[in-house]
């Protein structure tokens, strides 16, 4: 399984996701899920994946067989040369019904599991940040001022503290810190997502990928973080007012 998550802020977009892929209890796999684009000045893409490896990785592959293309043909559409992220989110989620469709019925057959879902965000020159959900039917949603934040694969043990904590006004290092614990708390609670992690950050009209960060497991920083939290909520916890 996996756990991702992104965060779209006034101030930019953060992007986190584990690389675990458990295929049974004796067949956990590392596999990167944040795939990333950039054109200098003009564009940055980020995407997240979940669900089922070969369907994800399907995806990957003919987004950049499309981008490879334009070699050739530069009339060819791809999610680099796409006049709006919006149309960037349709290209991901049409893509995502071909390979849907290409193996729906052998994985039907075997009685595997088919889902996908893919986080994408980002920004070109002239246009907005966004962020957006594409689901297994390459239907999708954006996130919006009251839905500042996604989530993908087991989401269910690190939302409660970014429901608590994010707004789009919260700054990007607090968004960091709060997308941090959240994968903290799903670490400790779930043992089919796992170590290492890939964060990346995009600034408000910067067109880049400003930080980009491989956090291993012995990570002294996210360490120090995940011990603190853990202190800070035993803290709260015994501080609690006895009223019952």
């Amino acid at each position: 399984m996996t756990y991702c998550v992104a965060i779209k802020l006034d101030a930019g977009l953060v992007l986190l996701s584990d690389t675990r892929t458990n295929a049974g209890m004796d067949n956990i796999s590392r596999y990167g899920k944040m795939h990333s684009w950039e054109v200098p000045q003009e564009r940055a893409i980020v995407l997240l994946t979940a669900g089922n490896l070969s369907i994800t990785q399907g995806v990957i592959t003919r987004l950049e067989k499309q981008i490879e293309m334009t070699a050739v043909d530069p009339e060819v559409e791809t999610i680099l040369n796409a006049d709006s992220m919006f149309r960037v989110a349709q290209i991901v989620g049409e893509t995502m019904r071909q390979v849907q469709e290409r193996h729906r019925e052998g994985m039907e057959a075997q009685g595997t599991a088919f889902n996908a879902t893919v986080l994408v965000g980002g920004q070109r020159k002239g246009g907005s940040l966004r962020l957006f959900l594409v689901y297994s039917a390459g239907n999708f949603i954006e996130a919006t001022a009251d839905t500042p934040f996604f989530q993908i694969g087991e989401h269910k043990y690190g939302k409660p503290i970014l429901d608590r904590v994010i707004t789009p006004q919260t700054p990007l290092e607090k968004a960091k810190l709060a997308a941090c614990v959240s994968m903290d708390s799903t670490l400790r609670s779930n043992l089919s997502v796992g170590m290492p992690l890939d964060l990346a950050i995009i600034k408000t009209d910067s067109y880049e990928i400003s930080e980009r960060r491989r956090i291993e497991p012995d990570d002294k920083d996210f360490g120090r973080l995940s011990d603190a939290w853990s202190q800070a909520l035993n803290s709260a916890f015994h501080d609690l007012p006895h009223v019952f």
